[in-house]
């Protein structure tokens, strides 16, 4: 039986980078107001706890994302499938990633997919036309990370 895993990115500011790679994919930003809402309530957790962004209600220094498609717990918005973690870490990034996305466009569209990219906050670093073993950009989303579109 294959394992369950998420992929988790440091950051310095998780919902505003969930933010992103959730427009990015296509992707659902979870949300863990419910779950938040009853911590408070029982005393368990507090105020300081809590951060919130875009009107939601997060835990300080995290955020996630899913698959739309995908299955979710309804009290707490964790995705049970395709899934992203974000959370902040006090170190800035430093380095290049050892580990990165590509993100594909449909055939044809990758001159839209990058514009799209950009019209959300990621930069162009290079240019990669290699004929036909593919044609990429690499780019960094807001906080520096580097991403491919393909």
């Amino acid at each position: 039986m294959a394992l369950s895993w998420k992929l988790v990115v440091d950051s310095t500011n998780a919902p505003a980078l969930a933010d992103f790679w959730a427009a990015a994919l296509e992707y659902v930003v979870e949300d863990p107001g419910a779950l938040i809402e009853q911590l408070l309530a029982a005393g368990r957790i507090g105020e300081d706890a809590v951060v919130e962004h875009n009107g939601r209600k997060y835990f300080r220094g995290y955020a996630g994302i899913r698959h739309p498609d995908d299955p979710f717990d309804p009290v707490s918005g964790v995705g049970r499938g395709r899934r992203v973690l974000f959370q902040d870490v006090p170190e800035a990034k430093a380095g290049k990633n050892r580990l990165h996305v590509d993100v594909h466009s449909e055939p044809g569209g990758l001159d839209a997919l990058v514009t799209r990219l950009e019209g959300l906050g990621a930069t162009r670093v290079r240019e990669h036309d290699e004929g036909p073993v593919g044609h990429w950009w690499v780019m960094r989303d807001p906080e520096g990370n580097e991403f491919c579109a393909a």
